[in-house]
C-alpha cells in the first residue's frame, strides 16, 4: 500500500525513490497493490516519482487510515494476510492504517526507508510505537530480498536490477535498529 502525494516530508527524494523501487517489484512479482491518495483536489496526486501505478488499484481518502471501507473490502475478498507499506506522514497515516491493519488480523510490515514526516522525531516515535503495536519495521533491501527468497526464483532475474541498486543512502535508518527508543 502507498500513501505519497505531498512533499513536504523530510527526504522526500529519497522514500519516493525507495517507494518507486517497490512499485517496481509489485509490478514484477504481480502483487496486488493499494494506493490513496490524501485529499487529491488539495494535496495533488501520488508524484511520478514512485513510477506508473496504473496497475494498482486507487482510492482518495481524507481520513488518516488507508483503510478504507472499499481497501477493508479489497483486502477481505483477496484473503490479504500481509500488508508492506509505505508513505507519509508516518505518525498520522502510516500509523492509523497500521493500527486498523492489525485490528483486523494482518501483519503489518512498515518499511522505514520509504516512510517518513515533517518531524523526524514524530517519524521515530511513530516507528517505535508501531513496533511495540505489533508491526514489523523493516528496510526496503530486506523486502526485495525476501519477496524473492531465492536466486532461482523464475522472476529473479527481472527483480536483480532493483537488488543491485541500493535505495538512497539518507538519515532515515538511523535510531531505529536494535534498543534504539
Amino acid at each position: 500500500m502507498f500513501n505519497l502525494d505531498v512533499s513536504f516530508a523530510v527526504y522526500f527524494e529519497e522514500i519516493t525513490q525507495t517507494a518507486g523501487r517497490l512499485n517496481e517489484l509489485s509490478k514484477i512479482l504481480n502483487m496486488p497493490t493499494i494506493v490513496t491518495e490524501q485529499y487529491p483536489k488539495g494535496l495533488g496526486h501520488t508524484v511520478s516519482e514512485v513510477g506508473d501505478i496504473s496497475h494498482a488499484q486507487r482510492f482518495e481518502k481524507t481520513c488518516f487510515t488507508m483503510v478504507l471501507p472499499e481497501v477493508q473490502k479489497v483486502l477481505v475478498e483477496d484473503k490479504t494476510k500481509s500488508v508492506i507499506l509505505c508513505g507519509i506522514e508516518t505518525q498520522a497515516c502510516i500509523m492509523k492504517t497500521v493500527i486498523d491493519l492489525l485490528d483486523l488480523g494482518v501483519d503489518v510490515h512498515v518499511v522505514a526507508d520509504a516512510v517518513s514526516s515533517r518531524s523526524q522525531v514524530d517519524r521515530l516515535y511513530g516507528l517505535a510505537t508501531m513496533r511495540q503495536m505489533g508491526a514489523f519495521i523493516t528496510t526496503s533491501e530486506t523486502v526485495l530480498l525476501q519477496m524473492m527468497g531465492d536466486a532461482a526464483h523464475p522472476k529473479f532475474r527481472q527483480a536483480q536490477k532493483l537488488i543491485r541498486t541500493s535505495a538512497p543512502d539518507s538519515q532515515l535508518l538511523q535510531g531505529i535498529g536494535g534498543g534504539a527508543l
